[in-house]
């Protein structure tokens, strides 16, 4: 497998979380998106849409992080990510939906580019819009996890879910830019949980072979 990524770009963390807890063997291919490389016609033919991550396998593309996750569940499915109880399963996968479609698509450097280059906006200006809309919907995703009160190690069950391999990037995300994490206690916990697993230190970006220090 090649899985096409960078070392800041989150949904390309979350899948290899999910390749490290499997302990799938891929190769890392770097795709410099500072440098606009996703907008270069050789990754052009990988995915049309110039979006990484993307997964080959046997010769075939798959793009989209949670497609990506899902098929790599179908291939290897144990260890599961997903919980066994039905009720824990679908709220996990509702949370991690909750974060690729709620929250990390306002968290997107081509948003914020937009924000700034086409409607004019200013630096302080796009960071309080970006704070308020984090604050919203970490909001909810706190008193989710609160109400389910599931009493387990991670955030829905004793081994790591496609919940938490979604959270933990967001949440690297949110730290980069100084966001006051202090109201949201269980989030910060199940996250400092998963940070202290072998696989998500292996995902982490410091640990890719294209990370630069500051960056």
């Amino acid at each position: 497998m090649k899985l096409y990524t960078f070392f800041r770009n989150s949904a390309g963390h979350r899948v290899r979380i999910a390749l490290h807890l499997k302990e799938i063997p891929f190769d890392y291919v770097s795709i410099d998106i500072r440098k606009g490389a996703q907008h270069e016609e050789s990754f052009r033919k990988i995915n049309p849409l110039s979006l990484i991550p993307a997964l080959e396998d046997k010769g075939q593309i798959i793009t989209q992080s949670t497609a990506i996750i899902e098929y790599l569940e179908e291939l290897y499915p144990a260890p599961s990510i997903f919980p066994e109880d039905p009720i824990a399963r679908a709220r996990s996968r509702a949370f991690a939906a909750s974060i690729a479609s709620e929250i990390h698509a306002l968290n997107n450097m081509r948003v914020h580019k937009y924000m700034h280059d086409e409607l004019g906006l200013s630096d302080t200006q796009r960071d309080s819009w970006y704070k308020h809309w984090a604050h919203v919907g970490l909001t909810a995703l706190e008193r989710q996890v609160k109400e389910y009160d599931t009493h387990t190690k991670f955030g829905f069950a004793d081994t790591p879910t496609i919940g938490d391999i979604f959270l933990v990037p967001q949440v690297l995300n949110f730290r980069r830019t100084k966001l006051d994490m202090s109201a949201y206690p269980r989030l910060v916990e199940i996250v400092e949980a998963c940070e202290r697993h072998p696989a998500f230190i292996k995902a982490a970006p410091e640990a890719q072979p294209d990370y630069v220090e500051g960056e």
